[in-house]
């Protein structure tokens, strides 16, 4: 079987970028300059924007002002060619777990849905045990690449997730994520809630993946000390305001409605 090559990943430039709510402004003027494969730590107070910010530049919501581009695709209007090209991880409302369901039945069933949704059409014109064989390979490796170690679970594959430790929970998204084979990776809330052994794991993880070629961006609480990782916050100035938390909420909101 022909060993698929590793992704490239996308550069992300923004410049004034800003997304407006019912109630105010999410996030505002924010400028983003990063390499394809670069670890971009989004930053700043909780309510001020930053999931926003993450789903604006991977196709999920349209900025109201200024310009972005994600590799050659233009934002708002190539959104859904950008959606193509990039997964979400840990992200609430957006890629929340299936509590009952064991570690397994995700990683079957989000290997079902990219194998018959997200593969190309060659891919569908495969034998059933070549595709099983494809299938298996993608799970491996994207475990593999996301750190999880099924074995060393509570019940192996069969560890449902409301079992999982924080760390294997977001590692088993990150490993779903992967499924897509993206080339820009968002993770929204990285190090949130994580002892400081775990959190620089999650980094160290983050930083393997860049190290594939993948972009990734990760909604953080605070940034990461490695020198290599990009800082962009959501607030720039001061501290947020009651208006831009609640124009935040709203975004969020009506993404979860679309």
């Amino acid at each position: 079987m022909e060993e698929p090559s590793a992704p490239a990943g996308l550069a992300v430039t923004a410049r004034g970028l800003g997304l407006k709510g019912p109630r105010g402004w999410a996030f505002r003027g924010v400028d983003v300059d990063a390499e394809p494969g670069a670890l971009v730590a989004v930053t700043g107070p909780s309510g001020s924007g930053r999931t926003c910010l993450l789903l604006a530049l991977t196709g999920r919501m349209k900025p109201t002002e200024g310009t972005a581009e994600v590799g050659e695709l233009r934002l708002p209007r190539q959104a859904a060619e950008l959606r193509r090209v990039s997964a979400l991880a840990h992200v609430p409302g957006v890629t929340d777990l299936e509590p009952a369901l064991t570690v397994a039945e995700h990683l079957r069933e989000r290997a079902l849905l990219q194998r018959r949704f997200g593969s190309p059409v060659r891919g569908l014109l495969r034998g059933r045990a070549e595709r099983a064989a494809a299938s298996r390979e993608l799970i491996d490796g994207s475990l593999t690449a996301a750190g999880l170690d099924l074995e060393a679970l509570p019940k192996g594959p069969r560890t449902a997730v409301r079992d999982l430790e924080r760390t294997e929970a977001l590692r088993l998204e990150i490993a779903l994520a992967l499924l897509a084979r993206p080339r820009l990776l968002g993770v929204d809330d990285a190090d949130l809630k994580l002892a400081d052994g775990d959190r620089e794991a999650v980094w160290s993880l983050l930083a393997s993946l860049t190290a594939s070629g993948i972009t990734v961006l990760a909604v953080c609480g605070e940034a990461p000390a490695s020198a290599s990782a990009i800082t962009v916050s959501t607030r720039p100035h001061g501290e947020t305001s009651d208006d831009e938390a609640k124009g935040a909420a709203d975004a969020l909101a009506e993404t979860g409605r679309a």
